[in-house]
């Protein structure tokens, strides 16, 4: 039999892999927090990581784990923890893997509450260069002795710049550097984080992988590149006989069960129902950005464009190599005459939320919401303009949305 297309083998995957019971299609969900058993040197086992096991929901249940196999086996990695939120994966990671003193390299075009939170490691004794990532000459030019990872997005919020990932793999190879990447934009059926040599991936649940705005999620990945044993700040105790896991043991004990950010099993299933038609909603999506950033590029009452599908995107061609799809993001500059906020007022179908990865079209002012904490210089960088809308594409008819811009455009104009 032929190897198995995406969909075929996600909308499988829960019955495949983690094989639930009395002949269910989906993993029951589990909602114990604790786990009793009949010899106590079961749970001292379990307790001790010799055996597989829960002992406590906080680290571990059955419905947590079925997710992570599926979400494990689409990136082709060596194991994958889950948690409450996409910042919450973010944050034990950094948290659990670094040490006053460490050097990190960050991409300048981070989301605002990566960005946030590191300044918050700048203040824990944490060195960070923050870098134009869309070139790889950048990031080897900020690697110092001390140097510990690089991390980068795969496509920036909101302006879309696409980080020169199969070169910043390379350079991390080269240097034995951890390699974090950020997957939130560009979900399994569009780009392999492992193609580029990632060590780990990142990613959102809330958004495209559960799609419909109604859990939150995040989750890591190790995709099984990384050579854990050079790299210095894993704990004594953390070091088994298997190299591989010891990334995701530290981060499973000091990010997960220590700071306690652990996904709800209910969470864990909803975001396991949603998954099912990620290629669908996402092909879909991917289309209705292309031809609504085509509509606008050439808009009279539109300065600028933001999104990687245009061909006189920056990186264009990065993104052509690398993905299949370029996206559910497409942001604007209004022509200076349009008022951003009234346009957006103005928009009937599309919805004025602060979220993305969504089956409904959103819409927000940048600055004034998501980055209003940084500063007119620090958004620059970013290449925020104060006049920037961005806007997540949904799985709407695509003649819907254009002509809801049509019409907006027209009672402003």
């Amino acid at each position: 039999m032929k190897d198995q297309g995406f969909t075929t083998r996600l909308v499988h995957a829960d019955r495949v892999i983690n094989k639930p019971q009395n002949g269910a299609v989906h993993q029951a969900t589990n909602n114990s927090v604790l786990f009793s058993f009949d010899n106590a040197q079961d749970l001292v086992d379990v307790f001790q990581g010799k055996t597989a096991g829960h002992v406590y929901a906080r680290s571990s249940s059955a419905s947590s784990v079925s997710l992570q196999n599926i979400l494990n086996s689409l990136e082709g990695g060596v194991g994958a923890i889950t948690f409450s939120t996409g910042m919450a994966a973010i944050s034990a990671t950094f948290l659990s893997l670094l040490r006053s003193g460490d050097h990190i390299i960050l991409s300048q075009y981070l989301f605002g509450n990566t960005s946030s939170l590191a300044s918050t490691l700048e203040g824990l004794g944490i060195e960070i260069s923050y870098v134009d990532a869309t070139n790889v000459q950048n990031v080897a030019g900020a690697i110092k002795t001390n140097t510990k990872l690089v991390y980068a997005e795969t496509i920036a919020n909101p302006a879309t710049q696409v980080s020169d990932l199969r070169a910043i793999g390379q350079l991390c190879e080269e240097n034995k550097l951890l390699f974090i990447v950020d997957n939130t934009m560009t979900p399994a059926n569009i780009f392999q984080p492992k193609s580029v040599k990632a060590s780990l991936t990142i990613a959102s649940l809330t958004k495209y992988i559960s799609g419909h705005g109604n859990v939150l999620g995040g989750v890591i990945i190790d995709t099984g590149l990384f050579d854990w044993s050079r790299f210095d700040n894993i704990l004594p105790m953390y070091r088994g006989a298997d190299t591989q896991q010891w990334g995701l043991t530290q981060i499973k004990k000091r990010g997960l069960r220590d700071m306690g950010a652990t996904l709800s099993p209910d969470s864990a299933h909803s975001i396991s129902i949603g998954l099912e038609t990620l290629a669908l909603r996402v092909e879909r999506i991917c289309q209705n950005a292309l031809r609504l950033a085509t509509y606008l590029h050439t808009h009279e009452h539109v300065q600028q464009v933001y999104y990687p599908g245009l061909a006189d995107h920056p990186q264009h061609f990065i993104a052509r190599e690398l993905f299949t799809g370029y996206g559910g993001i497409v942001s604007i500059d209004l022509a200076a005459h349009i008022d951003p906020l009234a346009f957006l007022n103005e928009l009937k179908l599309v919805l004025c939320a602060t979220h993305l990865g969504d089956t409904r079209t959103l819409g927000l002012p940048v600055a004034s919401t998501i980055y209003f904490e940084n500063t007119a210089e620090q958004r620059a960088d970013m290449g925020i303009n104060d006049n920037m809308l961005r806007f997540s594409i949904g799985i709407e008819d695509v003649d819907d949305i254009v002509a809801d811009f049509e019409q907006a455009f027209d009672a402003l104009a």
